[in-house]
C-alpha cells in the first residue's frame, strides 16, 4: 500500500501514511476544506445554506 499523500511505502505506525508528516498534511487538508464529503439529501443542503448565510452576516 502506498501513502495517499506522497506515494511512498506506508509505515505500520502511521498507516495508511508513511510518516507523521504526511498524516499531518492530510489532517490539515481536512481542516482547510480541501476534502469534502458530498451530500445529496435536501435537508443537508438547507442546513449548509443556513450556515453560509449566518457566516456572511457575522462581522469579520
Amino acid at each position: 500500500m502506498s501513502c495517499p499523500i506522497c506515494k511512498r511505502e506506508t509505515d505500520p505506525a502511521y498507516r495508511p501514511f508513511c510518516s507523521g508528516r504526511c498524516a499531518d498534511i492530510d489532517l490539515g487538508n481536512w481542516f482547510k476544506g480541501t476534502y469534502s464529503v458530498p451530500a445529496n439529501a435536501p435537508e443537508d443542503l438547507d442546513i449548509t445554506e443556513e450556515q453560509a448565510e449566518d457566516a456572511r452576516r457575522k462581522p469579520h
